[in-house]
């Protein structure tokens, strides 16, 4: 969002509002599907699963909002690639569904699949017409990220949190212990944001500035989650986004992320014994495990038995759970336990492997995992392979024969940087709860760089300077 403002008050022209209003209003539902995760999840609602949250139901008007602007005439085009990419997965969840042992069971899993991996993208890419909008759309997750941010930080600061070690020191944000990933992940995509928008080339010294700043304070609540998986994405995801940006920006980055680490770690002892502990553990995932460990190697285990017996269509969607206890060995516990964060005890079965790829395959065997981890593929080369042409026609930054796709590349950045982030996640974390929603919102963003509009440069870039 403040990408977006700053770029148009920095045109120096001032801005006509109901002229801005009628142009933008679809993008309305977008910023809602984000920013109505702030609402917090009520106390003991352990995981928020199968339930229609405010996100969800922003989503919905999204896609109607999408449907209308489109039988107007009033949408981006699509090219045939577009179309297939986006529109495969509906394939292989019908099959998934079809040919599951109850097809009424997995009719919500269809629905739910539907609303993530194709309406939601689908409208992302048809109502974000130029990069100006794309950027209104980033910055959502930046504002987001900031202010579960903060409510995560107090959360560790006044010992409110959900229990970790003993303590009500993990931060989780509004999510609620019943979602320790919920606040880990809707920050990593506001660091990541943050972060391309600081490297990117293009975008005014000023905004990047800001950019920089709001990444190094996101990386405060990153660090209080204590999510492994969430680390490891981002400073992978990270290490990506700056080498793609240069060289001489990465180095100088990395030396303002270690700086901020060894003051808030070494100097402030911002839970630096239990960083110390959660970092270790990292490397003793293979020789020695801990519970939680041991049940995502004992349910991936189990994902891949139920893909064995069922190798082309799997045991069908939302078939996991029902599949899981005939698979599994004796080494898996009953569940996980959460509390804290204005939560009792609870003890939270473990209904999914906590592994995507794993997931579709065990659920929607090689059909439905070739047309979904398929076109994330697609989209990631496509991606990269635009940015990297924009930057070999334009190397010094001169919009020349490369202008068009200059003039966007911040959007390039932030897009790969995304898509790369959930792709690292979905190793070890897989779809659930109410941040769900923005897995959709995500490749939508990804395919509207990685697929630009047959129409030409300017249907991808149209207001880009405005």
């Amino acid at each position: 969002m403040s990408l977006a403002v700053t770029t148009a008050v920095g045109a120096g022209a001032r801005p006509d509002v109901p002229h801005l209003l009628r142009r933008h209003w679809p993008l309305l539902p977008l910023a809602a599907t984000v920013l109505t995760l702030l609402v917090p999840v009520p106390a003991g609602d352990a995981s928020a699963s199968g339930k229609v949250g405010p996100a969800d139901a922003a989503s919905l008007v999204l896609v109607l909002v999408c449907a209308v602007q489109a039988l107007r005439g009033r949408v981006r085009a699509l090219s045939p690639l577009a179309v297939l990419v986006l529109g495969a997965p509906a394939v292989g969840l019908a099959v998934a569904t079809a040919t599951a042992g109850d097809p009424q069971a997995a009719l919500p899993g269809f629905v739910r699949y539907l609303q993530v991996f194709v309406l939601v993208p689908v409208a992302v890419v048809l109502l974000v017409r130029d990069a100006g909008q794309f950027r209104f759309a980033a910055g959502c997750f930046t504002v987001l990220a900031l202010v579960q941010g903060a409510v995560g930080v107090v959360q560790y600061v006044t010992h409110t949190g959900a229990s970790y070690q003993g303590e009500d020191v993990r931060a989780v944000g509004t999510f609620g212990p019943g979602d320790v990933m919920g606040m880990a992940t809707v920050v990593a995509y506001g660091l990541v944001v943050a972060t391309a928008a600081a490297l990117a080339p293009g975008l005014p010294r000023p905004v990047r500035r800001v950019a920089g700043g709001t990444a190094l304070l996101l990386v405060v609540p990153l660090v209080l989650s204590f999510s492994r998986g969430a680390w490891i994405a981002t400073a992978g995801t990270a290490v990506l986004v700056m080498l793609l940006a240069g060289i001489r920006r990465a180095v100088r980055v990395l030396v303002a992320l270690t700086a901020l680490g060894v003051v808030l770690v070494g100097g402030l002892g911002v839970g630096s014994a239990m960083v110390a502990e959660r970092l270790t553990s990292i490397t003793q995932v293979s020789s020695a495990p801990d519970q939680s460990v041991t049940d995502r190697y004992t349910m991936w285990a189990a994902a891949e038995s139920m893909w064995r017996e069922r190798p082309a269509v799997g045991v069908g969607l939302k078939g996991f759970p029902a599949h899981r206890d005939g698979h599994a060995s004796l080494g898996l516990s009953s569940g996980s336990d959460t509390a804290g964060a204005g939560q009792g005890y609870v003890r939270q079965p473990l209904l999914s492997p906590h592994n995507m790829y794993l997931l579709v395959l065990g659920e929607q065997g090689l059909i439905g995992l070739v047309a979904l981890a398929g076109g994330w593929a697609a989209l990631l080369v496509a991606g990269i392979r635009r940015y990297a042409a924009g930057r070999a026609q334009d190397p010094y930054g001169i919009a020349g024969a490369g202008g068009a796709d200059h003039a966007v590349r911040d959007c390039g950045l932030i897009a790969i940087g995304l898509l790369v982030w959930q792709l690292t996640d979905f190793l070890y974390a897989d779809i659930g709860g109410p941040s769900t929603v923005l897995t959709g919102v995500i490749i939508g963003l990804a395919a509207w760089w990685a697929l630009p509009s047959p129409a030409g440069p300017r249907a991808a870039s149209g207001a880009a300077g405005r």
